[in-house]
């Protein structure tokens, strides 16, 4: 049994602040401001001027992504391409990977304004393949060793362009499961072990992870059910199939679907196929890409609403956020349920039309804050690109926030760092001082409100008697911080089930073992 005394701030219905909290065999017993005699010989943790908050939860990511690239070479910080290739020609002589994989170029950050080529990888490759994903997640840039290897239909998708060795659209999402299938399974699921241990040092107690990008029978989500069914030291993992086929998730006993990739309603504005109800300012021609008509996405809303999943569907542009509004709209219209938590990923330029459907038929939004004012796509270019009245409606969280609608953050990493410190800050201090949250409900957002978006709210998300002792203890109070200050506050350490975090430590073969055999774990 411990006894924690400081600032406990409980993120819970009244956003209490307490002085005590008693945590026994992974469960919260008491929160108060004066200690019961039952608890006072207690073993006592003095916080000091920290504060012990509830753990995060990141509501968007792609996992196996993320760690294949997280293990891999991210040159997101460069500053030009020459540094880019510099990088690459240093990762490249030292790698062993049958395919190199390099992630974040972006050509709005980098001097030469424009992303690397096929024929200057080549140059740095030593023949290796390469395969360096731009920042965004949706496009990338393959070497010649690479182009070479693809499959023969690759060629006809949308989006190929072998002269640059560019490929977006379509095309990139074939590469990508081309790509993922040359992975084998004890490396991703090593990967995936690392990367794990590398968000629960930012304080995440909890994933949600789409996955499903390419593996013969789905394998990956299988894979990663396992993987969910296997994690040690209390961490949480909920999985999204992405797909636009209910029977895909069902046939796992999962409860959600939805994500990016099969289920993204449209593109991004990096590669300038966000979906946009008006074309683009800088381009009169481009108004973007709707990857499926109004029927197929309403068919695919209601059939899995009627089957009682949850439902989560990528949207970016404004036309694609509409088009994801009126089909959940026409879900639950058809068939009515009261605690359906549907979301919209990402809701990067909501209408008022979408955001009034969201209100009325209590959609969530699983945003990313990190998105806004990003080096990656800077406000020079988003200005550039949309015009000055749509760039200023970019993220509106606080429109989200009084409409009465949950709003939760995530990382879509790899596309960001999963860092809702960052999180955090960046909703206090929005570019749009009028779009700006307080700390207490940027914090809300950070833990509470995602654990929600998992229906998890009842056991984690707040510290509260009687649920579980997930939490973590920040280097100082966030509500007493200067919001400028914000981003500087550190974890200090992750408590799951009332025990300090430690690393994942299976093999591959136990990994995979134990998640065929837990069948009553939650994913």
């Amino acid at each position: 049994m411990k006894l924690y005394h400081g600032r406990i701030l409980t993120v819970n219905k009244n956003d209490d602040v307490n002085n005590y909290l008693v945590e026994d065999k992974g469960r919260i017993l008491f929160v108060g401001d004066a200690v019961p005699e039952q608890y006072k010989n207690a073993e006592l943790v003095e916080l000091g001027s920290k504060a012990l908050i509830p753990s995060f939860a990141d509501t968007h990511q792609h996992l196996a992504s993320f760690s294949a690239f997280h293990a891999g070479l991210n040159v997101m910080e460069a500053a030009s391409n020459a540094e880019i290739l510099r990088m690459i020609e240093a990762f490249s002589r030292g790698a062993e990977s049958k395919v190199l994989i390099a992630f974040g170029a972006s050509p709005y950050s980098v001097a030469e304004g424009r992303l690397v080529s096929r024929e200057e990888l080549d140059n740095v490759s030593f023949g290796k393949p390469l395969f360096l994903v731009k920042y965004d997640g949706h496009a990338c840039v393959v070497n010649t060793a690479l182009l070479e290897k693809l499959p023969p239909k690759i060629k006809q998708l949308r989006g190929y362009h072998p002269d640059t060795g560019e490929m977006n659209q379509e095309a990139f999402f074939a590469v990508s499961d081309h790509i993922t299938n040359s992975l084998s399974i004890p490396e991703l699921i090593a990967n995936m072990q690392k990367a794990v241990d590398y968000e629960a040092g930012r304080g995440i107690g909890m994933i949600h992870s789409v996955s499903g990008v390419g593996f013969a029978l789905n394998l990956d989500i299988s894979m990663e059910s396992w993987f969910a069914r296997s994690l040690q030291s209390g961490f949480q993992l909920r999985i999204f199939p992405q797909s636009m086929k209910p029977g895909v998730a069902r046939a796992r006993n999962l409860s959600r679907i939805g994500g990016c990739f099969a289920c993204a309603l449209d593109g991004c504005f990096g590669s300038r196929d966000a979906a946009m109800n008006e074309p683009y300012a800088n381009d009169p021609s481009n108004s973007g890409v709707l990857y499926y008509s109004d029927e197929q996405v309403t068919k695919f809303c209601i059939e899995a609403n009627r089957r009682g999943l949850q439902i989560e569907m990528h949207a970016i542009g404004d036309r694609a956020f509409d088009q994801a509004a009126r089909a959940l709209k026409a879900a639950l219209d058809d068939t009515p349920r009261e605690d359906h938590r549907h979301g919209i990923i990402h809701a990067c330029l909501p209408t008022e039309e979408g955001m009034e459907i969201c209100e009325k038929y209590h959609i969530q939004i699983p945003m990313q804050i990190a998105f806004d004012n990003w080096r990656q796509e800077p406000p020079s270019y988003t200005r550039a690109l949309l015009g000055e009245e749509r760039n200023a409606r970019l993220n509106p969280i606080r429109s989200f926030l009084e409409r009465g609608c949950v709003v939760s953050f995530g990382s879509d990493a790899p596309c960001t760092d999963p860092d809702p410190v960052m999180w955090i800050a960046k909703a206090v201090n929005h570019s749009d001082p009028a779009q700006s949250v307080s700390v207490r409900d940027a914090l809300r957002m950070a833990t509470y409100n995602g654990y929600y978006a998992s229906f998890d709210e009842k056991e984690r998300g707040s510290l509260e008697a009687g649920k579980l002792a997930d939490m973590l203890i920040l280097s100082a109070d966030p509500y007493t911080t200067p919001k400028n200050e914000l981003a500087d506050l550190k974890v200090e350490q992750l408590i799951l089930n009332g025990e300090a975090y430690t690393p994942q430590s299976q093999s591959v073969t136990s990994v995979i073992a134990k998640g065929i055999r837990r069948h009553g774990v939650r994913l």
